[in-house]
């Protein structure tokens, strides 16, 4: 008879080389259709005959487009997380991917979208592009200035250098592109917030947080050095300044930081005295910073608040601030019922999505809650 513990582990051991079996056979198809199937070029029509582009087939659709000098937003780097990487294809596409289902409406499955990174082009490809995007660009510069502003939190500033400028708004992100290192054996890249103002053309300053294992920050962090030329292409994204007057809360924590100190610097020149609280959050002392630029701001700037907050402040720290996460102290200073509130969101998954529920227990709707997801 066999006992419940050895019952147990036989049922553990089965699972684990289940799991490690289908791992390997995932991982051996993908590598045949990498170096054993050969589609040979593949034809992909853009906009009913406006482009025709041929292709080398077996790559994903965002990979091919990005080959053309075509740059499809996919905040996530194409991974298949972000779901920024949208597009109507109308013919060859094939059935809709498990990795996509999720990250589509049916309304969107009604109408033929699909999730750019997850197609595989393996054959002709009849395809729809928003003319918008043809204005996004790659843009190549040398790294000025490499600033450590905590522990893990670095700033780069990248003089442009081909073309020499670059037209954005306030809010928006670029992909930083990383070369193939001894740590990743092709390129990769990734989505960062412009922490400029837009008046500051000439150059694109970012904010980046040190991810362990991340390919890119690894790549920041441990081998970019001042001097070094660089390649992104940009701007993305519809994160931005709303045209209305109405009063506005932002919410950031690390290097969310990094879209706010472009908008609240272009405000400061532009002369727009919206009504701002601007809650940023970080767990000890050592993981804040702008603190005293932003508290000169706020005592230059009659309509600009800062709220600085710690959720595990250190023993040594003296922090007299306000404690805890930054949902929680957002949730003790917004009133609810608020319906000329606008709320913007800047930092990780986890936190926007607990700041939309808190915003949404306050009575503001999802139309007035703005954010991209660098999943």
């Amino acid at each position: 008879m066999v006992q419940p513990l050895s019952l147990w582990l036989v049922v553990l051991v089965a699972t684990g080389l289940t799991c490690m079996l289908t791992t390997l056979l995932a991982g051996l198809l993908l590598l045949a259709e990498r170096f054993l199937v050969n589609y040979g070029p593949c034809a992909i029509d853009i906009n009913s005959g406006d482009r025709q582009l041929t292709v080398e087939g077996g790559q994903t659709l965002l990979a091919a487009l990005k080959s053309e000098g075509i740059f499809i937003p996919s905040a996530c780097g194409g991974r298949g997380t972000c779901a920024y990487c949208k597009l109507k294809i109308t013919d060859g596409a094939g059935p809709l991917l498990p990795t996509e289902e999720p990250l589509l409406t049916k309304d969107e499955i009604a109408a033929d979208v699909r999730i750019s990174c997850q197609v595989k082009v393996r054959n002709d490809l009849k395809i729809n592009i928003p003319q918008e995007l043809f204005s996004i660009r790659e843009y190549r510069g040398v790294v000025k200035r490499i600033r450590d502003l905590t522990h893990d939190i670095k700033e780069l500033r990248i003089a442009l250098t081909e073309p020499e400028t670059l037209e954005f708004s306030a809010g928006q992100y670029i992909q930083l592109q990383a070369p193939a290192y001894d740590k990743s054996p092709e390129s990769v890249y990734r989505a960062y917030s412009m922490s400029n103002p837009p008046d500051d053309n000439r150059a694109v300053e970012t904010i980046i947080r040190l991810v362990p294992g991340g390919i890119c920050t690894t790549w920041v962090f441990r081998y970019l050095t001042e001097g070094d030329e660089i390649a992104f292409s940009g701007p993305y994204g519809e994160f931005r300044l709303s045209e209305t007057d109405n009063e506005m809360v932002w919410i950031a924590g690390g290097s969310g930081m990094s879209p706010f100190w472009s908008m609240i610097r272009h405000m400061k020149t532009a002369g727009i005295e919206r009504k701002t609280t601007y809650f940023f959050g970080a767990v000890a002392k050592r993981d804040l910073f702008f603190v005293d630029e932003l508290t000169e701001l706020a005592d230059e700037l009659p309509w600009f608040e800062f709220i600085p907050a710690l959720s595990a402040p250190a023993d040594g720290d003296h922090w007299t601030g306000e404690t805890g996460l930054i949902t929680e102290i957002v949730n003790r200073h917004v009133t609810a019922g608020r319906n000329d509130l606008e709320a913007y969101l800047c930092g990780s998954a986890g936190m926007i999505d607990a700041a939309c529920k808190v915003l949404a227990d306050k009575g503001i709707t999802e139309d007035r809650i703005f954010y991209d997801k660098f999943n």
